[in-house]
């Protein structure tokens, strides 16, 4: 029999156990699959590419002659996609650069009594994107995640992925990836990271994947930047009782197939929606492809909260801090305002979490975990690099100068306070 989301009752002990679990979440143990990661992050190092092909080979059960592939034929790939495909994947790649050209940066510069001031901005220089090839392939997450950093001004942008099929070969094109690296895995964290031949290493690494990958972009965080750790998803439905439980039932259907691990959660206000919405989650679940993928997931971590009120549903909201979070209530944006810890939200019953998935503009790639409450979207923002501009004249230095010198020997740094009272002494013709 197919499991049914369980209903928790507000003032019941199994509802305060169910949501101190579900509050509790995170990235997941892995340290379980650390050892291993690490010899391959390692061996990778060591040997470059033969290591890299070695590690495909055991993995991934293929043989690659060919390890990075700077000409894919993405322009042939897209055109021989369904033509309904094709215009899809094309209207996706235009509304999510459409959207991110609202998030480019300029730097500021002015001056102030002769000292000048500013910021520069300026694009990295090469991004590596990783897209997974396990349970299913995912284009989409390829123009979420390179676009922005297109539109950011990224030159180089690294594809790695497993032996890429047309869908993502299109999309690569479409985002303007400019080289492919045909590996999955640790070892291909390991491989942008560091490097191999014929593939320089890069300067961040983005996208999600299984353990081992989370893994391996923890590890290799520092020698580059990553966008994190990326967890299972999320989806929170805050719903009162004017909402339609089938459509409740669909938005957490929707996100429990992505992997067996997600969080399919539903607060309401109303114990008939609860129930309606449970009983409408089993009746659609038959006729869906991925019906063990999401019986697994409400398994494991299905859930829906019964609270008294609409405040409730906002505090409720704060706590689990959601990656997705669709709101079936009346007066959606009136709620949405009291609501902070929010990833990617559906304003309104008409707006399915799909929307937000495929084609309305913002990047799906978000934080998981709870991460929410102090991380972001992925957007143009996280592939730029930031710098400051600081010019003094000689007459602003004099008037500053007394100042660091004090502060610099208010320190113990003498050093710094000599190469101020340097400058006073003698003046400095700029």
């Amino acid at each position: 029999m197919a499991p049914t989301f369980p209903i928790f009752l507000e003032g019941s002990a199994s509802f305060d156990a169910a949501l101190a679990r579900i509050t509790g979440r995170g990235e997941g143990d892995l340290e379980a699959v650390a050892p291993a990661v690490r010899e391959i992050i390692a061996g990778t190092r060591r040997g470059g590419a033969a290591a890299v092909r070695g590690y495909v080979e055991a993995f991934e059960r293929r043989k690659v002659t060919q390890l990075v592939h700077d000409e894919f034929d993405g322009r042939g790939a897209l055109a021989r996609l369904e033509p309904s495909v094709h215009r899809a994947l094309s209207l996706a790649a235009t509304r999510i650069e459409r959207y991110h050209e609202h998030q480019r940066a300029a730097g500021f510069l002015y001056e102030e009594e002769g000292v000048t001031l500013g910021m520069r901005v300026r694009p990295l220089r090469r991004v590596g994107v990783y897209a997974p090839g396990g349970k299913a392939r995912y284009p989409s997450s390829v123009l979420m995640a390179a676009i922005p950093a297109k539109v950011a001004g990224v030159k180089d942008l690294v594809l790695a992925t497993p032996d890429p099929d047309d869908h993502l070969l299109a999309a690569a094109h479409l985002a303007g990836i400019t080289s492919i690296l045909d590996a999955g895995g640790a070892q291909a964290i390991a491989a942008l990271a560091y490097g191999i031949e014929g593939l320089p290493r890069v300067d961040k690494i983005v996208g999600p994947g299984n353990a081992y990958v989370a893994c391996a972009k923890r590890l290799v965080f520092g020698d580059v930047d990553i966008d994190g750790i990326a967890g299972p998803s999320e989806i929170l439905v805050l719903a009162d009782d004017h909402a339609d439980p089938a459509l409740c039932a669909a938005d957490l259907l929707s996100q429990a197939e992505h992997d067996e691990a997600s969080y399919p959660i539903l607060v309401t206000t109303s114990q008939s929606l609860a129930e309606a919405t449970a009983a409408e989650a089993s009746r659609q679940l038959a006729a869906l492809g991925r019906s063990a993928i999401i019986e697994a997931a409400i398994a494991a971590h299905g859930a829906i909260f019964v609270v008294a009120s609409r405040a409730r549903l906002v505090e409720l909201g704060e706590a689990i801090a959601a990656e997705h979070v669709a709101l079936h209530v009346a007066e959606p944006t009136a709620l949405l305002d009291q609501l902070g810890a929010v990833g990617a939200a559906l304003v309104g019953a008409a707006t399915p979490v799909a929307a937000g998935d495929y084609l309305a503009g913002p990047s799906h790639v978000l934080p998981t975990g709870g991460a929410v409450r102090f991380g972001s979207p992925l957007g143009v923002y996280d592939f730029i690099a930031r710098s400051s501009v600081i010019g003094y004249s000689d007459e602003a230095l004099q008037r500053h100068g007394p100042d660091i010198a004090t502060l610099a020997r208010a320190e113990g740094l003498t050093a710094h306070a000599r190469a101020v009272e340097l400058r006073l002494s003698k003046g400095v013709d700029r």
